[in-house]
């Protein structure tokens, strides 16, 4: 072999390395800057995951009552900038029943529960109208993208969402959702909330670090979501107690303030709310110098609802009472103005007596009202006031008004007159047994003669022993009329 021949074997052979090691150097270069590149990406999300523990924990430790709106729009504000989105929103999950509506929207994010309504092409502002559309759609639980991830609690990653049948299409391309990303919000058990965000702002799909970390974000959010929304339930009960406290002094100062002081009778009485609020409802009003009006109402509701009824009904009764000695003539005056606005699942039951103070003379008409009694002096038989009626609310004024009609009575020197709503004679004890019209009865019988005060007093007492820990059930309202022996 000539030396040249080997000096150029040699020569190629020494480029071949060095081709080689430049290959090699080239290629450990490009895998140095890709692993700066997520090592510089892994930092910034860290530094984003870091920015976004420190401002939650900061707002909810700075604040006295931390808003859920402000946190959650904090939470997606920082979940947009980890996954590089171009639009989110967070559907929470509302106090009452099984929906979730979006309390916070960040960028443009399309109406992914309902798609859009027939005004968008025409609005002025489109960008606003989606927004608002976006606000006002809720989803049921289990329906939709959305409805499932908050039923399942798992996350869902769409990387092709143009070629996948559950995501809605748009004919707006800004509105076409390319990639969609959807993490449910958890605190134990408890799905809060769903965070979703589409299509990433530098065209590429969502992938499953993009979900990894979201979730991160979503869990650790969901600590304070958890205790702010608690918070937030506190405050608006909070609220509500007040609101309940002042409507209950209002509805006291609807009540009478005192019995009227008539010669020969003795009246008392009493109402105990099953709640703050309640349905029951007793007035006294003087109709002309000789007659007293007396009345008893129930509400079917109970709380607020039956409250508000009870206060427009006694607006009615008191317009309708003062110079009327017909008692059917108030309760049908009562019922035709009523009828018509009252709820169907609504009506009251309404007992009107109208009592000649110098004669004694007791004229009776009952709505559907329990029948009030007489305890006969001295014989201390019991006499029921019996007339025909319907609740008010329950039919037309023409049904009402035939069924209706008046009794009239004598109340005897010594006797004593009791009328109740079922409130008093429904109260249960921890046995499920209802005190009942025979104990209320009885009590009446053994005490009327003591006065019409000491009567009330000995239900009231009777009742609470019967009931013991008990809690009340329903309104109970108790008015006797006792007349001198």
């Amino acid at each position: 072999m000539t030396p040249g021949f080997m000096d150029a074997g040699f020569g190629s052979t020494a480029w071949l390395g060095v081709a080689g090691v430049c290959v090699v150097m080239a290629l450990c270069f490009l895998r140095s800057r890709r692993m700066i590149r997520q090592r510089d990406a892994l930092l910034q999300e860290k530094d984003v995951a870091y920015n976004f523990m420190h401002d939650v924990s900061e707002a909810f430790s700075g604040a006295g009552s931390t808003q859920v709106d402000f946190l959650l729009q904090r939470v997606l504000y920082y979940a947009m900038q980890t996954a590089k989105a171009g639009g989110g929103a967070i559907y929470f999950a509302e106090h009452e029943g099984d929906l979730l509506c979006a309390r916070a929207i960040e960028g443009l994010f399309p109406p992914i529960v309902d798609g859009l309504d027939a005004e968008f092409e025409q609005a002025k502002s489109r960008f606003h109208h989606l927004e608002q559309l976006v606000r006002n759609q809720k989803c049921r639980w289990g329906e939709g993208l959305v409805g499932r991830v908050a039923q399942s609690g798992a996350a869902l990653l769409i990387e092709d969402a143009e070629r996948d049948s559950r995501v809605l299409r748009f004919a707006q391309d800004f509105l076409t959702i390319r990639s969609i990303l959807l993490v449910p919000l958890r605190f134990q058990n408890n799905v809060l909330g769903v965070l979703a965000v589409v299509n990433r702002i530098d065209d590429s799909p969502f992938i499953q670090t993009d979900l990894n970390l979201l979730q991160a974000l979503a869990d650790q959010a969901s600590v304070t979501l958890y205790f702010a929304k608690f918070n937030e339930a506190l405050e608006e009960k909070k609220l509500m107690d007040y609101d309940l406290r002042l409507a209950r002094r209002i509805q006291d100062t609807l009540l009478p303030r005192q019995v009227p002081e008539v010669e020969g009778i003795e009246l008392a009485a009493f109402s105990l709310p099953a709640r703050e609020v309640g349905g029951d409802y007793y007035d006294f009003v003087m109709i002309d110098p000789d007659h007293l009006g007396i009345t008893i109402a129930d509400v079917s509701g109970k709380g607020v609802s039956g409250a508000i009824m009870m206060s427009v009904c006694r607006s009615v009764f008191r317009a309708s009472a003062h110079g009327c000695l017909s008692p059917s003539h108030v309760l049908k005056t009562i019922n035709r103005v009523l009828a018509q606005d009252i709820y169907e699942d609504m009506f009251i039951s309404m007992l009107y007596l109208v009592l000649n103070i110098r004669t004694f003379k007791m004229i009776a008409a009952r709505a559907g009202h329990p029948k009030p009694f007489m305890i006969l002096s001295p014989s201390g038989s019991l006499a029921p006031l019996e007339s025909r009626g319907m609740a008010i609310g329950m039919a037309d004024t023409e049904t009402f008004d035939a069924c209706l009609d008046e009794t009239v009575v004598n109340v005897e020197a010594g006797s004593s007159l009791a009328v109740y709503t079922d409130g008093v004679i429904e109260a249960m004890n921890r046995n499920k047994e209802e005190w009942g019209i025979e104990r209320l009865q009885a009590v009446v019988r053994n005490h009327g003669r003591e006065g019409a005060r000491n009567t009330i007093r000995n239900v009231r007492q009777e009742i609470t022993e019967f009931v013991g820990q008990v809690p009340q059930y329903d309104d109970m309202t108790l008015i006797v009329l006792h007349r001198a022996g």
